[in-house]
């Protein structure tokens, strides 16, 4: 082995991801993150002092530090430090590229990443006034981008692509009628036994948002944002939801000597920023400027877990970066599950193990060749954000 600390992944689990307000709604995001750092602990073996740091996103909770709260809830010694980060809807995938970074600098042996999110229980927010007389101002959600750069509603910014692109409200359509017919036939025994968390109290084992959606079902939709002919649609959006995933990072050395002969190796990643006025297309720009600093052409690609917060993003960054649609998304995206916003990056990763790692080889249905080269997991975040992270299966 070289001198450098390559960073392995050697266990991956996430909870399902429940639409807002449904079987989650009475937990907080460090609730939903517990139960899955002790499966992780206990699909590796490994003794909770192990652990040097957590490191987890979350976006909507804007205080405190649930990273911390989660890793006392499971159980992880007083002494572990735990760090929570928000890049909004790159926070899951940033914090685990912050684990691979710690792990291969030699800060850390061994780190609990990814990340957690409650639509349900995120608390309100309000604008402290000015003037003791003055009541508080309620909003949904803070500044992404100060004057002069823009900083559109996520919709309508989706929707202005969508004009822009002349991508018709019909091809929204079929390509989230596709991601959930691709995410319907993911939902086996073995997967769902393999990378999903039961969460005590919410009689919930897989992800229920995800069904039969037809195409004249998706069509009737209302539009949310933009024009009739190439709108965001209700179908076309991810909804609002609750999860938390995470994954075990130590040095590929370390893995083999503890006897884990199968990992996903971090090859790469990058944290990118664009254009805040045009959120939706920087994974392109992330992706690209990955497979340059790890000297890969695109199409060497084997397999792209992408986030779909809208189908016209999907459909654009597919477009842009000449993506093989069969290599995106084998067993659906986002818009078939949902967005738990900072946990939904660390979902992609967890993806990509269960598929490439733990599953048996002869029942990985859906890993095509995937298993053959780099995989990606790539996000974008308001304010002109965006995270990618290549990763290869290795064995011993």
């Amino acid at each position: 082995m070289t001198d450098r600390r390559h960073a392995v992944i050697v266990a991956a689990r996430r909870t399902p991801v429940v639409p807002k307000n449904g079987a989650f709604r009475h937990l907080q995001t460090d609730e939903l993150a517990a139960p899955v750092f002790r499966q992780v602990l206990q699909d590796t073996g490994l003794d909770p002092s192990a652990i040097d740091q957590v490191v987890m996103g979350n976006a909507l909770y804007g205080g405190g530090n649930p990273a911390r709260m989660a890793a006392l809830w499971a159980g992880l010694p007083v002494d572990v430090p735990a760090l929570t980060v928000d890049t909004q809807c790159c926070a899951g995938l940033d914090a685990i590229l912050l684990a691979a970074r710690l792990v291969e600098s030699g800060a850390a042996g061994c780190v609990l990443a990814g990340g957690m999110e409650s639509f349900s229980r995120a608390p309100v927010r309000m604008h402290r006034p000015l003037r003791p007389e003055d009541q508080p101002v309620p909003y949904d959600r803070p500044a992404f981008a100060p004057p002069p750069y823009g900083d559109p509603d996520l919709f309508m910014s989706a929707a202005e692509l969508a004009r822009e692109r002349s991508i018709p409200k019909a091809a929204q359509a079929d390509y989230a009628v596709e991601s959930h017919r691709k995410a319907r036939l993911r939902q086996t025994p073995e997967i769902r036994s393999c990378e999903l968390v039961r969460i005590p109290g919410a009689a919930v084992d897989l992800d229920p948002f995800t069904r039969v959606l037809r195409r004249e079902t998706a069509l009737r939709a209302p539009v949310l944002a933009g024009n009739p002919a190439t709108g965001v649609t209700a179908a076309t959006v991810a909804v609002e939801a609750d999860a938390a995933a995470a994954v075990l990072v130590m040095d590929q050395e370390t893995a083999w000597r503890l006897g884990h002969h199968r990992a996903l190796r971090i090859m790469g990643g990058v944290s990118r920023g664009s254009d805040p006025a045009c959120p939706a297309l920087g994974p392109v720009g992330a992706v690209r400027a990955l497979c340059r600093d790890l000297n890969l052409a695109v199409e060497t690609l084997m397999r792209i877990e992408l986030m779909e917060a809208f189908a016209v993003q999907a459909l654009a960054t597919v477009s842009d970066l000449h993506l093989d649609p069969v290599r995106v998304n084998p067993g659906g995206g986002a818009l078939a599950r949902g967005h738990p916003i900072g946990a939904s990056g660390a979902i992609l990763l967890v993806r990509l193990f269960t598929d490439l790692v733990a599953i048996r080889p002869d029942a990985a249905g859906q890993r095509g060749d995937a298993a053959d080269g780099p995989a990606v997991a790539a996000i974008a975040a308001a304010g002109g954000l965006s995270c990618a992270i290549a990763v290869k299966q290795i064995s011993s």
